[in-house]
């Protein structure tokens, strides 16, 4: 695929920022120091690029400049052709995350998602890891949804809005009534987590992409076989279902409370990283541990980062982190 040079981007210090790739023109943001290490952020579902706000300063300070760039389907990311599928498959954000790191021509990145932001992060470690220096994977686990295997009935629960989009009916209050389903999500997916409204109506205005709604129903429905994927990634989709391994350094932050992917999704995976790999489970954390304790989030990038500059033996052991402190000793 053809790759279009840095001088197709628009970046204007202090204000949204555009880069071309070949399917999307991405919205993104970039700050901290100009000449820092590069950590490229990524939201997930339903959230925005605002879900980093209280883990930037602590990677400012530690000298890193940092991109987040909106998936497609949110913000003002745009499809460069109208009648390219709105597809939500995993492929294809593994994809766009791929291109925005490559349009950018950003090396040596540390590669930090959330939820959809993870899932994109572990392809792009997996199939495209040379601009990469790690991986920090938050809430979601590295894994291929195969429409025959079974799923626990707890976490068939967990994912009821899966199965709702699925009908006429849930696809018509996902496209209706964004703001309610979502924040009905928010707070089950967060018990105990009382969450300021004006972060929550921040998030909110990313979902008014006119395609977010149907690249969300896609996603889903792709994702549990009653969907076809857009061809442009079945060579990517026919990698992953290897599965094929993250080939970086990668440390997976899940909150012990997520009531969506609930913590037991991450558990087990060793064998689908080849480099240093950790797991860290955060107490009284729910689904969005960059909202709910950034701190401990930015303690656990920054630990990650000290520990690949100077690698020493592959960790494997599950930790725990409070959710205003770090994430164990290094």
């Amino acid at each position: 695929m053809a790759r279009l040079g840095s001088s197709r981007r628009i970046t204007r210090p202090g204000v949204r920022n555009h880069v071309e790739t070949p399917t999307l023109r991405i919205a993104y943001e970039a700050d901290g120091p100009e000449d820092g290490q590069a950590v490229v952020a990524v939201h997930g579902w339903p959230d925005d690029i605002h879900c980093w706000d209280g883990v930037l300063p602590h990677l400012h300070r530690a000298g890193h400049r940092v991109y987040r760039p909106y998936l497609r389907g949110f913000g003002d990311t745009r499809f460069q052709e109208a009648d390219r599928p709105r597809s939500g498959q995993i492929g294809a954000l593994g994809q766009d995350l791929s291109d925005f790191i490559e349009a950018l021509d950003l090396h040596d990145v540390v590669l930090a998602g959330h939820d959809w932001g993870a899932r994109a992060g572990y392809v792009v470690g997996a199939l495209f890891p040379e601009r990469i220096r790690a991986l920090i994977a938050v809430s979601a686990g590295h894994s291929t949804n195969r429409p025959d295997s079974s799923v626990p009935y707890p976490l068939a629960h967990a994912y009821w809005y899966e199965w709702y989009v699925a009908t006429a009916r849930g696809r018509r209050a996902l496209e209706r009534d964004r703001r309610g389903f979502a924040r009905y999500l928010w707070k089950s997916w967060s018990p105990g987590w009382d969450f300021p409204e004006p972060d929550f109506d921040e998030a909110a205005t990313a979902w008014d992409n006119p395609d977010w709604a149907e690249i969300s129903v896609h996603a889903y429905l792709h994702r549990w076989g009653e969907a076809s994927g857009d061809p442009a990634y079945q060579d990517i989709e026919d990698r992953l279902a290897g599965p094929s391994p993250v080939r970086v350094p990668c440390l997976v932050l899940h909150g012990e409370r997520d009531g969506d992917n609930l913590p037991e999704t991450t558990e087990g995976k060793d064998d689908l990283f080849t480099r240093h790999y950790e797991r860290v489970l955060m107490p009284g954390v729910g689904h969005f541990p960059p909202r709910e304790a950034p701190q401990a989030t930015a303690q656990a990038i920054l630990r990650l980062v000290s520990a690949v500059r100077s690698p020493g033996p592959a960790r494997r052991a599950t930790e725990d982190a409070g959710p205003g402190s770090g994430c164990g000793p290094a």
